[in-house]
């Protein structure tokens, strides 16, 4: 009997701990700043003045065959697990690998495509505007002129409202994980 209450008061014990990010933790830093043009509206976004709100940060391009879409779904898949004020309180950021055929349009319809019209943007620029993006945050991109396929890395960055980047998750996560460690995100002061 001893033994079936300490397993009790283990299980209740583990019940009640905070939650935990489900995403690899990173030592929070702050997040490396940019400025670069949303391809959906043309206007500017830096970074930096998204500091409260949590921001999703992926590196993705419109003729993706494969991760980009699924990232693309789980961002749409997410937001319609947050609430209104955890959605208006969060960014969803696409930044551009293939600046030669991430168009206005193909960034446009990519977005329609996705159903991805509220809280996200797709942030396009030439090679020396995202070159320094690209470093700054790991990502190694791998063109051939000759194709249309772009290798890259499929990491997503979760920065804090401070503007810091706290998790790294890749796009094996799913939708319910990656909208959990959002609403932790935005559950912070």
């Amino acid at each position: 009997m001893r033994g079936f209450r300490l397993a009790i008061a283990v299980l209740l014990l583990a019940s009640c701990a905070a939650p935990k990010l489900v995403g690899t933790e990173i030592t929070p830093t702050a997040a490396p700043d940019f400025t670069l043009t949303d391809g959906i509206t043309g206007r500017p976004i830096t970074l930096s003045s998204q500091q409260g709100k949590v921001v999703v940060l992926s590196f993705l391009y419109t003729h993706c065959p494969d991760v980009c879409p699924l990232t693309a779904e789980q961002f749409r898949q997410a937001q319609q697990k947050l609430t209104d004020d955890e959605r208006n309180g969060t960014l969803f950021v696409a930044v551009s690998v293939d600046p030669r055929q991430d168009t206005p349009e193909a960034v446009q319809s990519f977005a329609r495509d996705h159903s991805l019209s509220t809280n996200f943007v797709f942030l396009v620029g030439g090679v020396a505007q995202l070159q320094p993006v690209w470093s700054a945050y790991g990502i190694r991109i791998e063109t051939d002129p000759t194709i249309t396929s772009v290798g890259h890395s499929d990491a997503i960055y979760l920065l804090d409202k401070k503007g810091r980047t706290r998790v790294l998750i890749h796009s094996d996560l799913s939708a319910d994980a990656l909208a959990g460690d959002v609403k932790l995100l935005a559950a912070e002061p």
